[in-house]
């Protein structure tokens, strides 16, 4: 360290150099020794605040560490008070390709003994997601995490403890040897062990095994996690604290999604046209129908725990849905949601720049793909035939062709074409349920449908 601008610098930046405040044997102040072994020199130095001055309790180095270099490691000791941090409870990952025949078993058993009549939903689900949450964090095996692996060879490693081996009996020219044969080595495993992993994503893409692919390539070059330093509030100062941020998010979700859904219902309440109860057959096809491999809402329970049971969640699952069919009114666990903001673009401090997704829960999708089923025959009339997005057999793709189609020809037979693109931002978040409600009714949609669609959209809370 240079005498003078940098003892100014520390001296101007409020700094104290920690390997000279204790008073250490010789051996443990040098940091530095000359390639012929007869010079020593304390060149490297670790720098800290002084308002930590009084947490440093040591500073040495340690002259037979291992690191490949002719300077020593340099380690200081701190003691520090920090805050305690409550830990945030994550939901219990379970290893879903691994569910056990005794899950199904228990569930099987503890289901036979439920009032799947004489119950209103809300108590009826509790029970369901107790006895499936107990029984499953009992007997599956939670999700371990993937570590990476290791690249380095066996002979790498053997090679690594013979190198030092000759460092620690002073052998320079053996160790200078071995230092650059495990270092070629080295080389040579990682390049080899890249190679495999290239190899295995390339065949996961050739296999169209997509979910793998993007498996592998996330194991391999790790996972980046983008870190919410800080937002801006509303009249656009800066928040760091995390209950902050949080009451931030908050305070914007509920000005997005809140909307005026206390307008006067002006329908009579008489059911012209009679729906049909909820049938065994519609929720064994909407349980089936959920894609597996998805996060789990609020209450942490994956729809495979479900699907694996067969027949016996169906016939709970049921008699539910038969419930909130009756009484219009849907468990406390299937209103709630988690919103998960991602990113979109431009300033990352805006709530306004990242698109909030929403976790359910996967039991609610049960009566949701049920309902959206139903609507969806009627729904479907009243749409014209050029609308497409959202709609099965009519994709986005085909209408940007029919786009791409109609300008050729237009430059084929010299004709001005004009096109108007009308973006509306957050669409689907600014949706009127009171317009929607009266247009259902007002259409092909049929009365019957409209109170628990209107109990969907207006009792909805999020987390």
């Amino acid at each position: 360290m240079k005498q003078g601008k940098d003892i100014e610098f520390c001296q101007e930046n409020a700094l104290v150099i920690t390997n000279t405040l204790f008073q250490q044997h010789k051996r443990r102040l040098y940091t530095w020794t000359s390639p012929d072994g007869q010079h020593r020199n304390q060149i490297d130095y670790i720098l800290c605040s002084q308002r930590w001055r009084s947490s440093v309790q040591s500073a040495k180095t340690r002259p037979g560490a291992d690191c490949g270099s002719d300077h020593e490691l340099l380690i200081a000791k701190f003691r520090l008070k920090l805050k305690k941090v409550g830990k945030t409870t994550r939901p219990f990952r379970y290893d879903l390709n691994q569910i056990p025949y005794d899950y199904t078993v228990e569930v099987r058993n503890r289901f036979k003994g439920l009032d799947l009549i004489d119950i209103v939903p809300d108590e009826l689900w509790n029970e369901v997601r107790d006895i499936v949450q107990e029984i499953g964090i009992k007997t599956i095996p939670m999700e371990k995490k993937c570590k990476k692996a290791k690249w380095l060879s066996g002979e790498a490693l053997q090679i690594a403890v013979k190198r030092k081996e000759a460092k620690s009996k002073g052998e320079k020219e053996r160790y200078k040897h071995l230092n650059a044969e495990f270092q070629r080595i080295a080389r040579r495993d990682k390049k080899a062990f890249f190679s495999d992993q290239c190899k295995e994503v390339e065949e996961n893409n050739r296999m169209g095994k997509t979910r793998d692919l993007f498996k592998k390539i996330r194991d391999t070059k790790g996972t980046f996690h983008a870190k919410m330093g800080s937002i801006k509030d509303r009249n656009g100062m800066d928040l760091t604290e995390a209950e902050d941020i949080k009451k931030r998010w908050q305070e914007y979700t509920e000005e997005l999604y809140k909307k005026d859904l206390h307008d006067p219902d002006n329908h009579n309440g008489v059911i012209t046209d009679l729906q049909p109860d909820i049938l065994e057959c519609e929720v064994k096809w909407a349980l089936e129908s959920i894609t597996t491999n998805k996060a789990s809402g609020d209450d942490g329970i994956p729809v495979e725990l479900f699907q694996i049971l067969k027949d016996d969640a169906v016939k709970v699952l049921h008699s539910i849905c038969q419930q909130i069919w009756k009484t219009q009114q849907w468990p406390q666990d299937g209103k709630r949601s988690v919103f998960i903001p991602i990113p979109k673009k431009g300033n990352a401090k805006e709530c306004s720049n990242y698109r909030t997704i929403a976790v359910i829960s996967h039991a609610s999708k049960v009566m949701l793909k049920i309902l959206q089923a139903r609507l969806q025959q009627y729904v479907n009339c009243e749409l014209p035939d050029v609308q497409a997005g959202f709609r099965k057999g009519r994709g986005t793709r085909d209408q940007i062709a029919n786009i791409r189609w109609l300008i050729e020809k237009a430059r084929e037979f010299q004709k001005n074409i004009s096109f108007c693109f009308i973006d509306y931002a957050k669409a689907f978040d600014c949706v009127d349920h009171n317009k929607l409600e009266n247009s259902s009714r007002y259409g092909n949609t049929r009365p019957p449908d409209l109170p628990l669609e209107k109990s969907v959209c207006r009792s909805g809370s999020n987390s």
